[in-house]
């Protein structure tokens, strides 16, 4: 039987290096924020082989005393804890006393240092664990430190890093991180003796955001600012247009630290519900500042979770925040063709600012409903394609309503006859050009809002069917349906169990009557099926109103009489949001008079 043993003392130091030092980044990372941590103004950061070789971190902070050099490799000793009761009041990155160690115990460091207040320095190596005696050393004021030939002594480890390139890749976004939560430092990073980035200390916060990923991503960002109680966010945040596959251009700093927090990051994709599609991300900048003692960053050895105190409350904070800044804005798209020299151009870019529209009618933070006359156009169910001819809306000038929920002339208002394209879409003349209009996408935006101001004021009408209509669904379809019948119900959506996989539509909304209630229904239940965690209450009527929206909007393909498609183009100036659906897509696309120009080569 085998018997218990302590580990030795190289054994465990190898252990606790597998939880910090993944890669040659990881030792970056824990370098560059000991270098930030000793109050250095400038940091050089050379690697090697994408830092396999060579990892050389030089700066110009306090340094390190000679008689605590050997302390510096030592597992938990750090100049930045004294009592447990500092760990909830911590105000450096670094605080475990783990790095060096860790580093040390697979490679080959050499630690050169020298303090302000020394007239020599001292330096020290140490192999694998093995130290060597503290020597004298004439350099500048600051701290020197050398990694060479990384997980040497575990070849196991060495063999699963990656190619240089992909290993550079992973330096280059610790470098960017610590560039962008530190926007006064002077920062350089270079490669097999070429500089990859120089980052002055004088580069602004934007700079730097350009610098490392481009105009693409800058000329595209809106400023945030905004407090409530102790918490402070600050940061940009991205036009839709500049979404991502992925969340990796999702920036979330913490007092100064990269954190990766989920709960915050869905915080932020909320704020974003309707304006970008399924599977896409949005770009984001944000700066969070909090008391230490509301945060817990003692989670785990890479400092990159944290737990909040009060995390619902953040959560709301930023989703409000996201929220209020993105209605600020006019995102209708814009429409850039390609050159006539056949050069390829982005095809949507950011309108400038122009009136403010509300984008969400509920969320985070209470706000009055929006009241809408009885003179004021609504879309009506009466008609084969469920929309109602309007007559043109009167304008209001600013004495009249100067309350911004009321209704204004938009900028976009048709100056000529509609026409309709392929029986899908809509071309009319604005006085800034030409506009495209998705028929389906627009008919479901206006519904959707229709189903949300109704479903705020209590107002929603439903239709009673006579005679239930039965659906067939899989035993766990009619399960997940049957769970949320409450909040279908609030919908308009009557649902009942009739035994085995069948289920009975009861009623369902007077606004969506141009679809059956089953078709509504089914697209309903595909949606409940798919779902992988439960959502809250307000993501769950949200989806399913704008799943209802579109099952019930005009498709593409449907023809429009020239009334309907008036009384499309009218309702398009009274919705909140008229430039997404509620799925993300845009509604229309704008092709400017200086577009035409461009094209025909008039200027």
């Amino acid at each position: 039987m085998p018997r218990i043993r302590q580990l030795a003392n190289s054994v465990v130091s190898k252990i606790a290096a597998g939880e910090v030092i993944e890669r040659p980044a990881s030792v970056v990372k824990e370098l560059l924020e000991n270098s930030v941590d000793a109050g250095s103004s400038r940091i050089e950061i050379e690697v090697e082989q994408g830092g396999a070789d060579l990892i050389r971190v030089v700066d110009n902070g306090c340094g390190i005393l000679p008689e605590d050099l050997a302390l510096a490799f030592a597992n938990h000793a750090t100049s930045k804890l004294a009592t447990a009761d500092d760990l909830f009041a911590v105000h450096t990155l670094g605080f475990r006393g783990e790095a060096l160690a860790s580093v040390s115990s697979v490679a080959q460091v050499m630690l050169q240092s020298r303090a302000p207040e020394q007239p020599l320095g001292a330096e020290i190596s140490c192999h694998g664990g093995e130290m060597s005696e503290a020597r004298a050393w004439n350099g500048s004021i600051g701290t020197r430190i050398e990694v060479r030939h990384l997980f040497y002594n575990t070849p196991v480890r060495r063999k699963f890093l990656r190619t240089a390139s992909t290993e550079i890749g992973h330096v280059s976004e610790n470098f960017t991180r610590v560039a962008l939560a530190k926007p006064h430092l002077h920062l350089t990073l270079r490669h097999n003796d070429k500089i990859v980035y120089e980052v002055p200390a004088k580069a602004t916060l934007m700079e730097r955001i350009r610098l490392f990923f481009g105009g693409e991503v800058a000329d595209q960002l809106y400023a945030i600012d905004a407090r409530h109680g102790p918490a402070h966010l600050y940061g940009f945040i991205a036009n839709p247009v500049c979404e991502r596959g992925n969340a990796r251009q999702q920036y979330l700093f913490l007092n100064g630290r990269w954190i990766r927090d989920r709960s915050l990051g869905h915080a932020l994709q909320e704020g974003y519900r309707g304006l970008l599609m399924t599977g896409r991300y949005a770009v984001a900048f944000l700066y969070l500042e909090l008391p230490p003692d509301l945060v817990d960053v003692n989670v785990h050895p890479t400092k990159a979770e944290v737990r909040f105190r009060d995390a619902q409350a953040l959560y709301s904070f930023i989703l409000s925040t996201v929220r209020d800044r993105l209605r600020a804005e006019n995102l209708t798209a814009r429409m850039r063709p390609p050159s006539v020299f056949g050069n390829t151009v982005p095809l949507f870019q950011p309108r400038p600012s122009e009136a403010s529209g509300s984008l969400f009618g509920g969320g985070a933070r209470e706000e009055p409903n929006r009241v809408v006359s009885d003179q004021w156009p609504v879309v009506s169910e009466r008609k084969q394609s469920g929309i109602e001819p309007v007559a043109p809306a009167p304008t209001v000038s600013p004495q009249e309503d100067a309350s911004p929920l009321a209704p204004r002339p938009s900028p976009l208002a048709p100056h000529s006859r509609t026409l309709q394209l392929h029986n899908a879409y809509l071309v009319l003349e604005t006085a800034d050009g030409m506009l495209i209009v998705d028929q389906h996408a627009l008919h479901e935006r206006i519904l959707f809002e229709q189903l949300r101001e109704k479903l705020q004021t209590g107002t929603l009408e439903t239709q009673q069917l006579l005679i239930p209509e039965q659906v067939e669904l899989s035993a766990e379809q009619a399960a997940r349906t049957l769970e949320h019948r409450d909040q279908l119900a609030e919908l308009g959506l009557g649902v009942e169990d009739f035994g085995g996989g069948t289920v009975l539509v009861t009623s369902y909304p007077t606004l969506l009557a141009r679809r059956s209630p089953t078709e509504i229904l089914r697209g309903v239940v595909d949606h409940l099926t798919n779902k992988g965690r439960v959502p809250t209450r307000e993501q769950f009527l949200s989806e399913i109103m704008s799943l209802m929206a579109c099952h019930a909007a005009v498709r593409s393909g449907d023809p429009l009489s020239a009334e309907e498609i008036d009384a499309l183009v009218a309702m398009r100036h009274f919705a909140q949001d008229a430039h997404h659906c509620p799925h993300g897509r845009p509604t229309a696309l704008l092709f400017t008079r200086q577009d035409l120009d461009r094209q025909f080569r008039r200027t």
